[in-house]
């Protein structure tokens, strides 16, 4: 079995190197061979996911599933997707592809239930919210998910596409902002459930983060996971 991991990324493209960076600093290794083989597909033109969800834009399966293939093709031995409201599509995807797609939001679930979290909030796009699969695997779990007030979700989408735009700095104070704002609503902890809002946290160094639940970092721990089971099985078969 092959134990490459694909990392079908671009969503957007600071996101997707932010996460091949959590994958290593979740690696125990002290040479470069300890670390896990990935093969990144980074391809910033995958139409807008939360646009296709919310204005009925174009639909980035089409674009998904040539990424699906191009890393089947290349041999991985599973995939991963840094990049929340693309797991719409998830189902999809999982249906056609002939190797494990790893789930954001059940790697993240899985965390949190671990930690015996009870009552969570999610930051998010308006699509992943629209999606509602952190809800599911949530409610897996016995967690209940609020509802974010809709101007503060509004902050929430002008801070993510500040960050996108390149924005860092301003894109990370807003968002801490509304970190804090959902905090005061009475939840334990809240997902920083898009892959932008992470980083951006961690480039002003927020005294919040350790608040937030890292979906980035959760889903870095599964690749980790899923590759010492997977390497392990094969050193044992050989």
């Amino acid at each position: 079995m092959h134990t490459t991991i694909g990392i079908l990324g671009g969503m957007g493209p600071l996101a997707t190197v932010d996460f091949v960076k959590k994958i290593i600093g979740q690696t125990v290794a002290i040479q470069d061979q300890d670390h896990l083989p990935l093969l990144i597909h980074s391809v910033p033109q995958i139409p807008d996911r939360t646009a296709c969800l919310m204005q009925n834009r174009e639909s980035p399966l089409a674009a998904l599933t040539k990424g699906l293939h191009t890393l089947v093709d290349a041999g991985v031995g599973c995939i991963a997707i840094p990049c929340n409201t693309a797991h719409y599509w998830h189902k999809d995807l999982a249906r056609i592809s002939p190797v494990p797609i790893l789930h954001i939001a059940r790697a993240c679930s899985n965390q949190l239930a671990k930690d015996g979290v009870g009552t969570v909030g999610l930051m998010a796009t308006d699509g992943t919210l629209k999606a509602g699969f952190y809800a599911g695997e949530l409610s897996q779990h016995g967690i209940h998910l609020i509802d974010t007030p809709a101007l503060l979700q509004q902050r929430v989408m002008e801070g993510i596409y500040r960050v996108k735009s390149g924005a860092l700095e301003q894109g990370a104070i807003m968002l801490e902002d509304c970190l804090q704002k959902m905090l005061a609503l009475g939840v334990e902890r809240v997902i920083l459930g898009c892959t932008e809002i992470p980083l951006a946290l961690d480039s002003i160094s927020s005294g919040l983060s350790h608040y937030g639940v890292d979906a980035t970092g959760a889903l870095a721990r599964a690749c980790v996971d899923w590759y010492q089971v997977n390497s392990h099985n094969q050193d044992v078969a050989a």
